[in-house]
């Protein structure tokens, strides 16, 4: 299969998504999609880079991968992942972004790099009004991700920080999942309590030993 064959062939899977008739708890909540499989570090985490969107979904609130359309996980709530260029595969995007609500989504994570990081807000453009949270990968590409006009909004995290888009989109699905919503609360108190813990030990054990015990001698 030649590399027009292959887009081709994720473009009208697309298609034949958006016309089947699946039941919301069957098809993904949340889609993340990046402009190059280089942005997966980025966008999922991993060694050396701080924990993605994957990781907020996957790991800390209970979210499964979904890789079959028509094979759902186990799990009530579920991610897609996908490589879409808006620039080197422009007829894929707009057929993601076209077909994300009728195939089940309910918000998109999209994650670009590069001074023209165009993925996110032509995604949200058409998608809309599907929520869409733009990622941008760099520095350089925030002005690129943020740069919408009046009337056609995105929401956008800092650079680099995927896993709070990821958070973000689960508070959106909350205000009509109720256990999304404890979920969440849950993250965060655990998160205080990671806080309370450390400022406690830095406290009682002091500086020294604290630096000793929390940072392997450093």
């Amino acid at each position: 299969m030649t590399d027009s064959e292959s887009v081709q062939s994720l473009i009208d899977q697309l298609r034949e998504e958006a016309e089947m008739d699946r039941p919301n708890e069957a098809t993904p909540d949340v889609g993340i999609i990046m402009g190059s499989d280089s942005d997966l570090a980025t966008m999922a985490g991993g060694k050396g880079k701080r924990p993605g969107a994957y990781a907020a979904l996957a790991e800390e609130l209970g979210f499964a991968e979904q890789t079959d359309f028509t094979d759902a996980p186990e799990a009530r709530f579920t991610f897609e992942s996908f490589v879409v260029s808006a620039h080197r595969t422009p007829e894929l995007m707009y057929a993601y972004a076209e077909t994300a609500e009728a195939r089940g989504l309910d918000v998109v994570i999209a994650g670009a790099g590069g001074k023209s990081a165009d993925l996110p807000n032509m995604t949200a453009s058409i998608a809309y009004p599907l929520p869409v949270i733009g990622v941008p990968v760099q520095e350089k590409s925030v002005d690129s991700v943020i740069g919408m006009p009046q009337g056609a909004p995105i929401t956008a995290v800092d650079a680099g920080k995927s896993f709070n888009a990821a958070l973000t989109a689960v508070q959106v699905l909350s205000r009509k999942h109720p256990e999304l919503r404890e979920r969440l609360q849950a993250y965060h108190d655990e998160l205080q309590n990671e806080v309370g813990t450390v400022s406690r030990d830095l406290h009682e054990l002091g500086t020294p030993e604290f630096k000793s015990t929390y940072w392997d001698g450093e």
